[in-house]
């Protein structure tokens, strides 16, 4: 039995850390969709679209950085850097495109921030029905 309380103890985590991984994603998805139309409504599309490109790329390091903490235990090499390199590239293609715009690129880039802030608040404020 004591062989079994381990491996459903990992199961149960890693149920936890894939319906915490679809929350953000999800957040993520639904905040860039509000900033995208206010800005888009405030400023002008080609900003709003910046945004957009930004928050692309910051959906793409989110999925990286979790299939990285994912492999975590699992595998013994240490986890890539190579997501640095997406916010990196996304800045080069930005001062280059004369029709981009790097503040609002790198404000969408953020945007998985803003909702990790919004999910931890959510969860510390609203008490959890388990």
């Amino acid at each position: 039995m004591s062989e079994e309380q381990p491996a459903l103890n990992l199961e149960s985590s890693m149920q936890e850390f894939y319906q915490l991984k679809q929350n953000l994603l999800l957040l993520t998805l639904v905040v860039t969709a509000v900033v995208f139309f206010s800005v888009w409504v405030a400023y002008s599309l080609s900003t709003a679209l910046s945004y957009v490109i930004g928050a692309c790329a910051g959906l793409v390091y989110l999925r990286m950085l979790a299939r990285d903490v994912e492999r975590i235990g699992v595998q013994k090499q240490r986890p890539g850097s190579g997501r640095f390199a997406i916010f990196i590239g996304l800045i080069v293609v930005a001062t280059q495109w004369h029709d981009l715009h790097i503040v609002p690129i790198f404000l969408g880039f953020l945007t998985y921030k803003a909702a990790i802030i919004i999910y931890v608040v959510q969860t510390s404020l609203v008490p959890s029905s388990r």
